[in-house]
């Protein structure tokens, strides 16, 4: 298959990855004016809160100035406003004339798509719902580039490709550039390695992760399915390997995907999480204690209102939900969730994880108290005080003095992977 055949199937992907090729640089260039038309406003929020607490204070004489200073303070800003949206008419203008952007695809290269990654981790479900080109459809990557699904496309990206397949699934704001950060001083990244010492076909995928993690889940489950039918070779084994986010994706594609008797979860071998919030993630708690609490009072409502603006998929971060019924029909600012629904393992699979601790011993008190820096080991590990995930405490590893971002790339970590991935199974893969 000819490299222009190649471009003419890539423009053929189906409707998960949209057709032909958006400007990304237009639509940054747009959410930055819409951003900023929209900054004013809460400014001017504040302004007035405020200020009304220092008229309230001057007591009923202060009406007749405050009258005045909230008409002109309300006119200053949204003048502001309107002349942001006119300098985003202007530019964007420019930019379609001038044709800035139609041949440069941000989102394949390593720094361009961190950025539209971070987008999409903040305010990715926006994005989506307003058809932005921004927004990250699931995918296979190579180089960068979106692999067609169809047998041709296949084929061509993955010339060796093996019966033997391991899904390489990155975290919040994450690509899968993220698994080659540092590659090439500890001998290759995990798939690279996989591939030359074990014989997997390793597979990046890259999805939006400001979705709600259930419908990420639920894409993945879809892309795996068609992957599964259009692969090379026959498929004999499969390997899902998250990390963060990544692992409560992995899991809800797995629960979509054998609910729907998908035959992909058939041959599922090992789900394998690196660092994942399965009870949930300290940090998303916080902020949404801390949006209540600043939405109380005038003065810091906006700060209130900028972090209830966070994504669907960070929300879902709180409790580690993985299936719709965790948010569909619920108010997401409600102080008191009802607890999500706990999803089983999928069955004849071996599901194992890997936490970590900034300090050599997971039960040092800092270790305790920081985990890797954003997930606490009893979350990770699916080990809570009420809540727990029935992982098999052979398959469990703790890498100390570590934080995060390292497990995607960490040779402890490569280690029990290979020893995982090489013990003989003590369940069959299931038939139907």
């Amino acid at each position: 298959m000819s490299r222009t055949e190649l471009a003419r199937s890539r423009a053929k992907v189906d409707s998960r990855v949209g057709a032909g090729t958006p400007n990304e640089v237009r639509a940054l260039t747009a959410l930055a004016f819409e951003e900023l038309h929209d900054f004013p406003g809460a400014i001017r929020e504040m302004h007035l809160g405020i200020a009304e607490r220092a008229f309230r204070g001057v007591g009923p004489a202060s009406l007749p100035v405050r009258v005045v200073h909230d008409a002109v303070a309300r006119a200053v800003y949204a003048s502001l406003g309107v002349g942001a949206s006119q300098a985003a008419r202007v530019s964007d203008t420019a930019l379609a004339q001038g044709g800035v952007g139609e041949d440069l695809a941000l989102s394949g290269t390593p720094s361009g798509s961190a950025v539209i990654a971070a987008l999409n981790g903040l305010i990715g479900d926006r994005l989506e719902d307003s058809g932005s080109a921004l927004h990250q459809s699931v995918s296979v990557r190579l180089d960068g580039e979106v692999v067609g699904l169809d047998p041709s496309s296949l084929a061509y990206a993955f010339p060796d490709a093996t019966e033997r397949i391991v899904v390489f699934l990155h975290g919040l704001m994450g690509t899968e550039f993220y698994w080659q950060w540092g590659a090439a001083d500890r001998g290759g990244s995990y798939g690279a390695r996989l591939a030359r010492e074990l014989g997997y076909s390793p597979l990046y995928l890259r999805y939006n992760s400001g979705r709600h993690i259930s419908q990420n889940g639920r894409s993945v489950a879809e892309l795996l399915e068609e992957l599964a039918r259009s692969w090379p070779v026959e498929v004999g084994e499969v390997v899902l390997i998250g990390h963060s986010m990544g692992g409560l994706v992995a899991r809800s594609a797995c629960h979509y995907g054998s609910q729907s008797d998908q035959r992909w979860t058939q041959h599922v071998t090992h789900v394998v999480s690196l660092g994942t919030p399965h009870l949930g993630a300290p940090l998303e708690q916080a902020a949404h204690y801390a949006a209540a609490a600043l939405s109380v009072l005038p003065e810091t409502r906006m700060l209130g209102s900028f972090l209830r603006r966070r994504s669907a998929g960070i929300r879902d971060l709180r409790h580690g939900s993985l299936v719709d019924e965790d948010w569909r029909g619920r108010d997401p600012d409600a102080l008191r969730a009802a607890a999500c629904k706990e999803v089983p393992l999928l069955e004849g699979a071996t599901h194992c994880f890997v936490s970590a601790t900034i300090t050599r011993s997971p039960r040092h008190p800092l270790g305790r108290l920081l985990g890797d820096t954003l997930v606490l080991v009893p979350s990770a590990s699916g080990k809570g005080r009420t809540r727990r995930i029935p992982f098999e405490d052979d398959n469990g590893h703790n890498v100390g003095s570590t934080h995060h971002l390292a497990l995607m790339i960490h040779p402890e970590v490569y280690a029990r992977l290979r020893g995982w991935l090489v013990q003989p199974r003590s369940r069959g893969i299931r038939r139907r």
